[in-house]
């Protein structure tokens, strides 16, 4: 990169910093700390909902999948609109006067309310754990990004300087700060994709008549998807609208209900079709640039990870100035999932663990500072963590499918059926996520030598054993209820 590349970069990262900075003062609470004061408008949650969920992880995977599927890659982001609605349609209108009423912080404070404080204690972990696992997702994306771009930098040093940014700004500004950043890195991200990195891309690789000659037919058909790929994908993301605690967090913090829905229906537009195609189409660019030898010298088309030819082709055809603005671009959408991601971890282990735990009451004050200190610390480990993998998109959906096969059922049960029972909510989430880790683990493979499908994801087998617990023990309890009630009766 030339100098003037790097002092726009640099700008950009000092200005995401002055946000966190200008906010650091504004927080006196930990409720302006973790839900912004309940007081944030449609366009703000909006943004801020896609900034998150199409953040960087999704950003360079999308990338990927566009290098190695083509255009049907964009399916997986048609989920996340499916799920950003049907969410908006059933979901928000409880979850924000509950939110609102009871001055919730978390999504586990909702199986407090319905379950016990067991129960949201072992959600509180279940969450902590895989939003923890998800950040690290997205700073191992800004680390990819930037060794490949920026010239004489490692990975590993990549992971420490891009982390280090993230958390800084996200640990003294809170949300406001996450929220905020998060709609200037979107903008920013839009703009630079529509009017740097596609034409010039587009341009660079020949045009239309060099990209149907180079890649296989498929790759510009809408079919090229397999039906388990889309259950696979529909089972991992479209439950996370029910169980993210980022989304919780935005629903709490909206003005009201009618906010909250605005919000989630800005959020599914601007995922699918919006950024779903503008990512796959940058991926596809990137591999006909890849099979036409622009990569030569520079990395083996042949074997180079499919997640580095996104950011590979932007380092090779991007001109002085125009390669900072795109490198802003695509670390604002990294660090808009970043920072949110983190301040989930924040809040499940500050107001759903440690909280469980303290016998004092924190005034206004400690309560905040140590929100602040959680957060710092989180942050660390998870790059930590994130120097110790190497795919951002099987990290990324790993995180999920935890989250989801653990947490989804009993959020159902919560919310939608009356006979729902705390026993069934705790074992359901247990056995439930430690079925998808165990496969996940072992590559599907049971005890005695047998082998699940391999095309069907972990996370179905996680879900169904929840379901199948879930109804069965609730189920159970009530009966035993009923028949004591009798006996009392008589």
């Amino acid at each position: 990169m030339h100098t003037i590349d790097y002092i726009i970069f640099v700008i950009y990262m000092a200005a995401m910093l002055g946000v966190g900075l200008y906010f650091f003062n504004k927080n006196k609470t930990a409720e302006d700390f973790y839900v912004s004061g309940r007081n944030m408008s449609s366009w703000h949650i909006g943004l801020s909902v896609v900034a998150t969920d199409v953040g960087g992880g999704f950003s360079i995977g999308l990338g990927g999948l566009g290098f190695t599927m083509g255009i049907s890659g964009s399916w997986m982001l048609f989920t996340g609109l499916l799920g950003a609605w049907l969410s908006a349609v059933y979901l928000i209108p409880k979850v924000s006067h509950l939110g609102h009423k009871h001055k919730f912080f978390t999504f586990p404070q909702i199986f407090d309310h319905f379950y016990n404080s067991k129960v949201a204690l072992l959600a509180g972990i279940i969450s902590a754990i895989g939003y923890i696992g998800f950040t690290s997702s997205q700073v191992l994306a800004g680390a990819k990004l930037a060794s490949a771009t920026i010239e004489g930098l490692d990975i590993q040093m990549a992971l420490i300087v891009m982390g280090a940014i993230a958390v800084i700004y996200t640990a003294i500004g809170g949300l406001k700060a996450v929220i905020y950043t998060d709609t200037i890195q979107w903008l920013i991200l839009i703009g630079g994709l529509v009017f740097i990195g596609i034409p010039i891309a587009y341009n660079a690789v020949g045009g239309y008549d060099v990209i149907k000659a180079t890649l296989a037919p498929e790759y510009l058909s809408l079919t090229n998807v397999t039906w388990y790929q889309i259950l696979n994908w529909s089972v991992t993301i479209i439950p996370i609208w029910f169980v993210g605690m980022t989304l919780y967090q935005r629903i709490y913090a909206s003005k009201g209900e009618k906010e909250a829905k605005k919000a989630w229906l800005i959020a599914g537009i601007f995922e699918w079709p919006i950024m779903a195609f503008m990512g796959v189409i940058l991926g596809m660019l990137a591999k006909v640039a890849a099979t036409n030898g622009m990569f030569e010298g520079i990395t083996d088309a042949a074997s180079m990870d499919s997640e580095m030819g996104l950011p590979i082709l932007l380092a090779t055809i991007l001109p002085v100035g125009l390669m900072g603005l795109m490198l802003s671009s695509y670390f604002s959408a990294i660090l808009s999932t970043a920072d949110s991601c983190l301040m989930a971890a924040s809040g499940n282990i500050v107001t759903d663990i440690l909280a469980k735990f303290s016998k004092k009451e924190l005034t206004h004050k400690k309560e905040l500072r140590l929100s602040q200190i959680v957060t710092l610390l989180i942050g660390v480990f998870a790059i930590l963590l994130a120097s110790q993998m190497q795919n951002v998109l099987e990290l990324m959906l790993y995180s999920y499918a935890f989250m989801v096969s653990g947490l989804f059922i009993p959020v159902l049960g919560a919310l939608f059926w009356k006979k729902s029972h705390p026993i069934a909510a705790f074992w359901s989430m247990l056995l439930g996520g430690g079925t998808t880790i165990f496969l996940i683990i072992t590559e599907n493979k049971l005890p005695l030598g047998i082998k699940l499908p391999e095309h069907l994801d972990a996370n179905i087998y996680g879900i169904s054993i929840s379901l199948l617990l879930f109804v069965t023990i609730s189920i159970y309890h009530n009966n035993k209820k009923e028949k004591q009630n009798g006996i009392q009766n008589n």
